[in-house]
């Protein structure tokens, strides 16, 4: 087999090279699975917290419904609710472009995940802990933000670093609404250069660097947040 790297500098037919191509989707990559991460933690973490209110039978279910619905659709299924049934169902929708519609896809299948993680973390502290808030005459609120939170949060950090690695896999996804991810890129690269070889192992390339880059930050990000004698098993690799 005759390798050919200078197909990447072949122009794609519309005045740009197929590397240029390439950096923009890796841009759109980049784009789709961080606006999806903020959505995923932020609606992620309310709904594992919901789930853990004492004295909150029905918050505690509506939680539970979100993570059982999101969780058991495929994502893919979900894309396509959120691409071409939602905005049928809801017309105002028409106007949301197909980039939020699949960042709202995306994040909500992997809040799911993520509130079971945070709930298995805040159960799996001390209930002394609870204790100790309520004693200090916090509320129920200020328990979580000041006590409960910061601690689990520290818990859930390891899985938290696989479920950003595996979001930002899953967005390969968003080909099939035609979002110009690298994924699409490289389907449609290789049906019009004939490298499909060099193709997918740039692309393949780009996605094992830009997990890798997520491991090293969130690895970091647990070296800056741990408190001293306070160890946590399964750490993301990072050192401590």
């Amino acid at each position: 087999m005759t390798w050919d790297w200078q197909v990447f500098l072949n122009d794609d037919g519309s005045g740009r090279t197929y590397l240029q191509w390439m950096i923009d989707a890796w841009g759109w990559t980049l784009a789709v699975a961080g606006s999806s991460w903020v959505v995923a933690v932020l609606v992620g973490f309310f709904m594992g917290t919901l789930r853990t209110l004492p004295n909150s039978p029905l918050l505690v279910r509506l939680a539970g419904g979100w993570v059982e619905l999101f969780r058991n659709i495929p994502l893919l299924v979900q894309i396509f609710l959120w691409y071409f049934v939602v905005p049928k169902v809801f017309p105002v929708m028409q106007q949301v472009p197909g980039f939020v519609l699949v960042v709202f896809a995306l994040g909500f299948f992997t809040s799911a995940r993520l509130a079971e993680q945070v709930r298995a973390g805040i159960q799996a502290l001390p209930k002394g802990q609870r204790y100790a808030g309520m004693a200090m005459g916090f509320t129920t609120a200020q328990t979580y933000r000041y006590v409960i939170l910061p601690m689990a949060f520290r818990i859930i950090l390891p899985p938290l670093t696989s479920e950003s690695m595996n979001l930002l896999k899953n967005s390969s996804v968003a080909f099939a609404v035609s979002i110009a991810e690298l994924t699409m890129f490289a389907m449609q690269a290789q049906e019009e250069t004939s490298r499909g070889v060099e193709i997918y192992l740039a692309v393949t390339l780009m996605y094992a660097v830009s997990a890798f880059a997520v491991n090293r930050l969130m690895a970091l990000v647990e070296r800056r947040v741990q408190i001293p004698g306070f160890i946590v098993a399964g750490g993301t690799g990072g050192g401590h």
